[in-house]
């Protein structure tokens, strides 16, 4: 019995080696870039995992301020997991002296927000008397006492909500964008922020767009921002956006930037469901989701494969779960987001606003956070976006090996198992495993020779040591790339898929013909690249079990080819 307990622990050692967890270090500010990358003053890389705060509306005034204190809200910015915030200002409030000096108090005065100043007397009292533009100074200190790293985005030039192809906002020339006095408020912007650490970014201009836009002004006046915000303040990272409300830089492809600078510039692109129309709903999700990434990877996706760092600075959907249309173009996005492993910015944290489009009081229903700002609005998201929280690569982070792990866009999960004892599920991706994808399409559990497996439909998938029958090739199939498709022994095709107890099974796949009405969310599968290792700091196979393995026959098993 010892004999069999040492060998068998020996072959464990050999097939699964233990992973060891590394401390995550902490971040040293400036940022910069190497390729496609965003890497701190030590050369590694960090993600950007933003949520987008509002303050460009009429007001003029970070929203929320009125529901909570700023400390508070920072700190539940942090607990959600997010560690940066794109910060929205009109140009306006560095342009307009009559603007500029206004005081929170009188700001909302003037707009007969009365309830609103008595809910910031309360909650945050040191603004009430200030100027804007301190009380816009006192939302980024909070958030820097807090760890979170700040891009400064100039949202419009007239305070509003935004965007429309006709507000005169939107292009170089518009009635309220004169160029050059956006130069002026780019550069006294980043002149007063110069030396606050923890603002690591300015985005030059939201959603450029409108009857005037084209591509030779858009050279001509980007790149003399983005000169003007390096002169003034070289620490931060220049972010540029494209046209057609930032969701076209394809004219980057054959024509790039031309700056003095180097190591700074990162590109920005806005990606939600309903730019799409109804699309989601009225065609087949499969469809949908292959058109779209394809165009999107067109118009911005490329710009990775050239070296340069692209930023999702507005996605989103309706946080009550009930929009079937953002729902499934949601289950792409993060698809295509963890396969790129892309920097982002959540649209958005606000919970409802002072004032929009003349409502008082407005329920912003793709708000993270609910009407009072005081909880999450759906906590289950948390859940499906923590796993892009943080990088999967980059520089510096080579924990272990390239490997891939199996991501599932509708949970945010990965496939994960704790013992040969038990089955594959989905679970945390920091516990996922490790796998290799070969060109003859076989999965293996990395370091090992343990291949996934498919039985028959409706059973759950397994592993086994004989890699070599159709039912171990696992093929990316579908227009969508993100169903991992099988044959059977008797020639059947099946798909990955999850049961309701999160465990991995195979069934026929979903949707893949024209049909509309159907929803592949549970089949839809990433493979995506990894060099991070688990949370544990043991392999997949609990010791505690090995005691048990002969009694359960884990050898004749292992013999035949399955667990």
């Amino acid at each position: 019995m010892g004999s069999f307990i040492s060998s068998s622990i020996l072959l464990l050692f050999l097939l699964f080696p233990t992973i060891i967890q590394h401390a995550k270090p902490a971040m040293s500010l400036p940022l910069s870039t190497s390729s496609r990358w965003i890497v701190d003053e030590e050369g590694r890389r960090v993600k950007l995992a933003c949520v987008n705060w509002v303050s460009h509306l009429e007001p003029v005034v970070a929203e929320g301020l009125s529901k909570q204190p700023m400390d508070m809200i920072a700190k539940r910015i942090v607990t959600m997991g997010f560690n940066c915030v794109r910060f929205t200002w009109p140009l306006f409030l560095i342009t307009n002296d009559s603007l500029a000096s206004l005081t929170v108090r009188q700001s909302f005065q003037r707009l007969g927000l009365l309830e609103s100043i008595a809910g910031i007397q309360s909650n945050n009292p040191s603004i009430i008397d200030v100027s804007l533009i301190k009380a816009y100074q006192a939302v980024v200190s909070s958030l820097g006492k807090n760890d979170v790293m700040v891009i400064l985005d100039n949202h419009l030039s007239k305070p509003g909500w935004c965007c429309s192809n006709f507000d005169g906002n939107g292009f170089f020339g518009d009635q309220y964008f004169n160029p050059d006095l956006w130069i002026t408020g780019l550069t006294r912007m980043a002149t007063l922020f110069n030396g606050v650490t923890n603002v690591v970014g300015m985005s030059l201009r939201n959603e450029l767009r409108g009857p005037k836009q084209n591509v030779n002004d858009w050279y001509r006046y980007m790149q003399k921002g983005a000169e003007a915000v390096h002169s003034a303040n070289p620490d931060v990272l220049v972010i540029l956006s494209g046209l057609s409300y930032d969701s076209d830089l394809s004219f980057i492809q054959n024509r790039p930037v031309q700056l003095s600078f180097s190591g700074k510039l990162v590109f920005e692109v806005h990606w939600y469901g309903f730019s799409d129309g109804q699309a989601w709903v009225t065609g087949n999700p499969n469809q949908v989701c292959g058109r779209v990434a394809k165009d999107m990877m067109r118009r911005s996706g490329f710009l990775v494969d050239q070296g340069y760092p692209l930023f999702v600075s507005e996605y989103g959907v309706d946080q009550r779960g009930t929009n079937v249309n953002d729902n499934r173009y949601l289950n792409c996005f993060l698809g295509v987001a963890a396969e790129l492993d892309l920097d982002w910015a959540l649209w958005t944290l606000v919970g409802s606003y002072y004032l929009r489009e003349g409502v008082i009081g407005l329920n912003e229903y793709y708000g993270f956070l609910n009407y009072n700002w005081c909880e999450t609005r759906n906590s289950s998201f948390i859940e499906r976006i923590s796993a892009l929280q943080s990088p999967f690569r980059g520089p510096g982070l080579s924990e272990t090996k390239l490997h891939k792990v199996i991501f599932h866009p509708s949970t945010g999960l990965c496939v994960i198992r704790k013992s040969f004892l038990d089955p594959l599920r989905l679970g945390p991706c920091a516990d996922s495993e490790s796998w290799s994808y070969s060109s003859d399409k076989t999965l293996v559990v990395k370091g090992t020779y343990f291949c996934l497996q498919a039985d028959e439909s409706g059973t759950l998938a397994k592993l086994g040591i004989f890699c070599s029958d159709s039912n171990s090739k696992w093929e990316m199939i579908a227009d969508s790339k993100m169903h991992l498709s099988s044959k059977l022994r008797n020639g059947k095709s099946i798909c990955l898929d999850v049961d309701s107890s999160n465990a991995i099974v195979t069934n026929s796949c979903k949707c893949i013909s024209k049909d509309n009405t159907c929803d592949p969310a549970s089949q839809w599968f990433k493979l995506v690249d990894s060099t991070r290792s688990r949370s544990e700091e043991q392999s997949f196979l609990h010791f505690d079990s090995i005691f048990d393995l002969r009694g359960k026959g884990f050898l004749s098993n292992l013999m035949v080819g399955s667990i």
